[in-house]
């Protein structure tokens, strides 16, 4: 009997206990712990960091690559850098060889001034006249070098002259008879290149650098007493001059040109003789000037030969 209500018992016991423990299943957020709910809003934040600078190293990386590139394109080459692309337009193409003429006319005559207050009896005359023919061949579209022979002719003549400031000024002076004349030869070598202004290249601009060496004679004459004496002198000159101008073809093989002297680096050498032809006294002289010669502007005409069709 004892027996059976001690059975009894302990299965009440292991009942009781069986029914105290919870049954597991699903674990929902609303049942964790604070502590684990920490831990994972901290890895979740920890991942969002990670992937944020992940993002960031990309964009940086990627526009590190862009400014690489555009320091690439922007530090061009020289030769691609300062290119202006004046060469676009073709006025003249490679093969090209041209022959042309150039030549310039002035006069002087003291019909011409107005100093009546302060110089009277003028009777004053000058000309000059050049003319150079060249031939050139077009190394490159619109760029070429050539050879320029030149011949010039310079002559001037004052009769008389008498200058009077006043009375007050105690200034009057007279000028005698003085006659000059010169002729000289010359031979250079040219660069010139060329712009074209318009798509059919019928109008361009062009810069030409020439080096020059020229020779020639003057003679002098003047009046002293009641005689007229002459001297003679040798001229040298070494010259490397720039000459822009402009060019229109006004038919199809046939171009017209208009250039300006705008001076450059010059040596002369002069060597003077009397009427015997004795040496009496030699001039060097070097210069750098640069401005408009209007002794120097010339207008030419040149021809294309073996030309190729404009497109």
């Amino acid at each position: 009997m004892k027996r059976i209500l001690f059975t009894i018992l302990l299965t009440g016991i292991t009942l009781a206990a069986t029914a105290g423990t919870p049954t597991r299943g699903p674990i929902h957020e609303e049942s964790r712990p604070a502590a684990e709910q920490t831990a994972a809003a901290a890895d979740t934040t920890a991942r969002s960091d990670r992937a944020r600078r992940r993002k960031e190293l990309r964009t940086d990386l990627e526009r590190q690559r862009m400014a690489s590139t555009q320091g690439e394109q922007r530090f061009l080459p020289t030769r691609k850098r300062i290119d202006r692309e004046i060469d676009k337009i073709k006025f003249a193409y490679k093969g090209e060889v041209m022959m042309g003429l150039t030549a310039s006319y002035g006069t002087l005559s003291s019909d011409d001034t107005d100093f009546m207050i302060i110089v009277d009896k003028i009777d004053a005359s000058g000309t000059i006249a050049t003319i150079k023919p060249f031939i050139g061949y077009f190394y490159r579209d619109n760029k070429c070098f050539g050879a320029r022979f030149g011949y010039t002719h310079l002559d001037g003549k004052l009769n008389s002259l008498n200058i009077d400031l006043g009375a007050n000024n105690d200034i009057n002076m007279e000028i005698p008879y003085l006659d000059a004349s010169s002729d000289s030869y010359s031979f250079g070598i040219f660069h010139r290149s060329y712009a074209g202004l318009d798509p059919k290249g019928r109008f361009g601009l062009f810069a030409e650098f020439e080096l020059s060496a020229s020779t020639g004679k003057t003679k002098f004459s003047y009046e002293s007493g009641e005689t007229i004496k002459r001297v003679f002198s040798d001229n040298t000159q070494l010259k490397l001059a720039f000459n822009p101008g402009a060019a229109v073809y006004i038919f199809p093989n046939v171009c017209a040109t208009l250039s300006f002297g705008l001076g450059g680096i010059q040596y002369t050498a002069v060597t003077q003789k009397d009427a015997e032809g004795n040496e009496i006294g030699s001039r060097k002289a070097s210069k750098m000037k640069f401005k408009l010669n209007i002794m120097a502007i010339n207008i030419g005409m040149t021809i294309h030969l073996w030309d190729k069709k404009k497109e």
